[in-house]
């Protein structure tokens, strides 16, 4: 072999050998993990008084506040996560916390705190107020509720356990690091040691790469090898918080209550009269009252001779409080404290002094943005109920994705009975004809109402009433309007024009139709038939009771159909 040969042959070896090496060496790079460590306020993002706040197994996107030894959390946070009936009155400054038989108080950055009117201290301010952001103590919301926490230094963050049941933990193998991505190259928050306790978030995740998501015992969450906490078990976490008990007023008997609309004194006279057809009521809910101010004045009707009366016959009074008046707007009402207070005590005042036997709460122009409101407004006032013995009802809409801000769930758990108003399908200001509780509107009703209330509470109303609908052509479309009849009534319309009357299966109604100017007639009967079928539905879930809306529109013959399934 010539010396050139000899040359290039080397020369390649060479290349070859250089090429190995700079190919070892990037193999060697990318195999080799990283030891570069992420300073953990970093990864927090954490600065000043700030301190870190992990929910069970998730790091909370709002902090706290960290001054001296009280921890300070975000009211939202609070409400939201921890306990939801915490309520912060923005316009008058106050922090309120409701049991089943205190309300308590504090004022904003006070160390004082008020149960019922029993002044209390503690060391810290209860409260702290940044612009519009509200921060609690969260040794004051531990007082109150189920939840345990650990605080942690360097970089300053707080565990807190809220949610108790059965979590998968691992004990690590090995040691090993605890990465923030599920990559060796990524950096590493914390060495984990051999034994140490982690549990897995989200249970799985990543696994294709070899990682899994784990939190510490001090809140770093991050990526681990799976291969490190492969011998996973379950642990059950528990607490020895006792829930407060609400206790309810609880008939032994099913409530078969009639509201009777009184507009003046004059109309309480005729309670004997309104009663000498009815059959097995044993509850009597009278509109009395209306809220007529802001400052939450009350109108009232209210007869002590009508109580006596109705007790005398065996009935009990559970007057109504209605929020009709067009000129109040409930918002600026029930967002105040002292005025929410004013309008508990006057109502309170009128329950003694009349001898009632309940109240009725009837606010159907509650906003969403009133929502929150009117759900303290109802815990409020249920704790005043209980310590005076008075039965506290709360009449609702059909449960709907729309009237969910009432809080239903709530209602059942601080008042007596929750009523819901299984009428109005179509109403009114409806702009189109159609039953106003047709059969399956009440049953969905029913189901939805039991899914958020138990059953012992629930009291559903039914109509004595029905639209006669007139449809009339107007351009290209149809002008709707109604005007609303008892069911006596009603029958009589159809039969004076001689409609005919055919029974609608799916409705489980009677339906009548009738032409006259151009217009056409339409009207879905409220009559025996119709109601059987409602009520039939209503006994079926054996819930508390039933509500008609109103006396005096009901054909006499309903109450034995009443009596069949409700007694």
């Amino acid at each position: 072999m010539d010396r050139r040969k000899r040359q290039a042959i080397m020369g390649t070896l060479i290349v070859l050998f250089i090429i190995t090496i700079a190919i070892s060496a990037i193999l060697i790079k990318k195999l080799t993990p990283s030891k570069k460590v992420m300073d953990l306020t970093d990864y927090y993002q954490i600065k000043g008084e700030e301190i870190v706040v992990v929910l069970q197994n998730d790091i909370h996107e709002t902090k706290g506040i960290l001054k001296g030894n009280q921890i300070y959390i975000n009211y939202n946070t609070v409400v939201e996560y921890l306990n939801p009936r915490f309520y912060w009155d923005e316009k008058e400054n106050i922090l309120i916390y409701t049991t089943p038989n205190e309300i308590i108080k504090s004022d904003a950055a006070s160390q004082d705190y008020f149960i019922n009117k029993s002044k209390n201290t503690v060391e810290y301010p209860i409260t702290k107020v940044d612009g519009d952001n509200v921060y609690i103590a969260l040794d004051f919301v531990k007082m109150y509720s189920d939840l345990k926490y650990e605080v942690y230094k360097d970089p300053n963050r707080v565990v807190i356990d809220y949610k108790w049941g059965e979590y998968l933990y691992a004990s690590v193998k090995k040691k090993t690091q605890l990465r923030y991505k599920p990559d060796i190259k990524s950096d590493i928050l914390v060495q984990l040691k051999e034994g140490q306790k982690v549990e897995f978030v989200d249970s799985g995740e990543s696994a294709v790469e070899g990682f899994s998501k784990v939190i510490t015992e001090d809140g770093v969450i991050g990526y681990v090898k799976t291969k490190y906490v492969k011998n996973s078990y379950y642990e059950v976490t528990e607490s020895n918080f006792k829930e407060p008990e609400y206790t309810s007023i609880h008939k032994d008997y099913k409530i078969n209550l009639a509201w009777h609309q009184v507009t003046n004194q004059t109309a309480n006279n005729n309670l004997l009269y309104m009663l000498e057809a009815v059959k097995g009521v044993n509850t009597i809910s009278p509109t009395w009252f209306s809220v007529i101010s802001e400052d939450g004045e009350l109108s009232s009707l209210a007869s002590e001779r009508y109580v006596e009366r109705a007790h005398d016959l065996g009935i009990e009074v559970w007057a109504l409080v209605d929020d009709f008046n067009p000129d109040i707007n409930m918002y600026n009402l029930l967002s105040v404290t002292s005025k929410r207070e004013k309008l508990i005590n006057n109502l309170i005042a009128y329950g003694i002094q009349y001898n009632l036997d309940g109240i009725n709460i009837d606010f159907e122009k509650v906003s969403l943005d009133t929502g929150v409101h009117f759900i303290q407004f109802i815990r409020e006032l249920s704790v005043k109920c209980r310590n005076n013995g008075i039965i506290l009802s709360v009449d609702n809409y059909v449960p709907t994705a729309y009237s969910a801000y009432y809080n239903r769930e709530e209602q059942g758990n601080v008042v007596d009975y929750v009523i819901t108003m299984a009428y109005d399908e179509t109403h009114g200001g409806s702009e189109k004809s159609g039953s106003v509780a047709s059969y399956n509107f009440v049953k969905s009703g029913v189901e939805n109402t039991l899914k958020e209330v138990p059953k012992e509470k629930v009291i559903i109303g039914i109509p004595f009433f029905t639209r006669l609908w007139k449809e009339t052509p107007e351009g290209e479309g149809v002008k709707v309007t109604s005007q609303a009849y008892g069911m006596k009534e009603a029958a009589n319309v159809l039969d004076r024009n001689d409609a005919k009357i055919v029974w609608d299966e799916e409705l489980k109604q009677n339906y009548g139709e009738f032409e006259e100017d151009g217009a056409t007639f339409k009207m879905w009967l409220e009559d025996e038939q119709s109601l059987e079928a409602k009520l039939k539905v209503i006994s079926d879930n054996d819930v508390a009771g039933v509500a008609a809306w109103k006396l005096g529109l009901e054909d006499k013959g309903i109450w034995n159909t009443i009596i069949k399934y409700i007694n």
